[in-house]
């Protein structure tokens, strides 16, 4: 039993199985082939490694420096979207204080792979401020994309409701323009309503968050008028108001909008769009709406004017009436038939005067006729005794020829008729 043991423990050991080779690409690899992260992480960085440099605009925040190095935030200006930036302090020399958090610039910077961390950042050489002039060249050049669209034209105004039940009011989460807009709104008219919607009116997250406020407020029904207000700013903070997708999404607001976000010098693209714009918050609050003591000292004015007018219109009318009232005709009405009257009386007896003249013509005409009718007439020979003798058809008899026995003959005396038989 001892000799087989150790028979066995001298026997030599079974060979192992080579390990297999990492997979060539990575549509190769496998649960069962991965490649470990020491053979990935190289493969990105000299992917990365070939990238050329590019020059990068955005906003700079979190600036802290260590030795010869600046490290940076440079944020997207419209979106919440940044990347990690190294930049030699000595280029950045030149900027002086105006390097700073918030300051708006342009870098000349190439990708670089953090093998170690896993994490991407950008390795800048150059630094520019983005100029006052440079913006106000975008700015002068979206303005003019967007009016020949026909953003600006006048013809889009809306009027705004003369007295709105509930007013929705966009502001930032903490200053002055929330309480302008509803404390002086409110004491022109107590019983108005707000919806407001607190975001952030600086900085990148404005445009994605007014422009949400906007459309959430323009989506309900009870709100008649958006205002959006800010308590004015620097060139800088204003920008988001010329950002182009806050203006069209103030275009595309369907409820009239009041733009009240600067000064009187302030002209951010929000004011050309908005239906009204307003030179400060709190004059806002005074065209949304009525002040009710000058609109119950309008009505009152109106009650007196009308009230004047009516009495002044009335003593007119009564004076006119009265002036009427002393004329003759109206003194006394007959006057105005009496000539007409005794015109009809002339009329009436010349009348009356000429048909009895025609009259009396007329009957000596008809005697003078009937005298002469009379002498010719056979009524004149019948009263001398001749008689007009016709048979039954009335014909004349003329000879005893014209008859026969037993005919019917009618006798026509200057007295009457009488019936006569033909003797046989």
């Amino acid at each position: 039993m001892q000799d087989e043991t150790s028979a066995t423990a001298a026997a030599p050991a079974a060979p192992t199985s080579a390990p297999l080779p990492l997979p060539l690409k990575a549509a190769d690899t496998t649960p069962e082939r991965p490649w470990p992260v020491r053979h990935l992480a190289p493969k990105v960085a000299d992917y990365v490694a070939r990238m050329p440099p590019v020059w990068v605009e955005g906003q700079v925040l979190n600036v802290r420096r260590w030795n010869s190095l600046l490290f940076l935030t440079l944020r997207d200006t419209d979106l919440d979207m940044s990347l990690s930036v190294t930049l030699p302090a000595v280029a950045a020399m030149s900027l002086g204080d105006r390097f700073t958090d918030g300051a708006h610039v342009v870098v000349h910077a190439r990708p670089q792979y953090q093998v170690k961390k896993g994490s991407l950042g950008f390795a800048a050489d150059r630094v520019r401020l983005v100029g006052l002039g440079e913006l106000l060249a975008r700015i002068e050049h979206l303005k003019g994309v967007l009016a020949a669209e026909g953003l600006f034209d006048e013809s889009r105004k809306r009027p705004l409701p003369f007295l709105p039940a509930v007013v929705g009011v966009v502001c930032a989460q903490q200053g002055d323009a929330e309480h302008d807009v509803v404390s002086n709104a409110r004491a022109r008219w107590p019983a108005v309503q707000f919806e407001i919607r607190r975001v952030t009116v600086q900085g990148p997250s404005a445009v994605p968050e007014v422009s949400a406020a906007i459309a959430e407020l323009d989506a309900d029904p009870r709100v008649e008028v958006v205002v959006v207000a800010r308590g004015g700013g620097s060139f800088e903070d204003l920008l988001p108001f010329s950002n182009e997708t806050l203006v069209r999404a103030a275009a595309a607001c369907r409820t009239p909008l009041v733009s009240a976000i600067g000064h009187h010098m302030d002209a951010p693209l929000l004011d050309l769009v908005a239906d009204l714009r307003a030179s400060t918050p709190t004059d806002a609050a005074k065209r949304v709406v009525p002040d009710v003591t000058e609109e119950r000292a309008r009505i009152v004015q109106a009650r007196t004017r009308t009230r004047a007018a009516l009495t002044h219109r009335l003593a007119r009318e009564e004076s006119g009436l009265a002036h009427l009232r002393t004329r003759p005709v109206m003194a006394r009405p007959e006057t105005l038939v009496d000539p007409h009257e005794d015109a009809l009386h002339r009329q009436t007896a010349r009348g009356r005067t000429l048909l009895d003249a025609a009259l009396a013509q007329a009957s000596t005409v008809t005697a003078r006729l009937a005298g002469q009718v009379r002498a010719l007439s056979p009524a004149a020979t019948l009263e001398r005794g001749y008689a007009v003798v016709q048979r039954a058809d009335g014909a004349v008899v003329r000879s005893p020829d014209d008859v026969a026995p037993g005919d019917r003959l009618r006798v026509r005396v200057a007295a009457g008729e009488l019936a006569a038989d033909v003797a046989p």
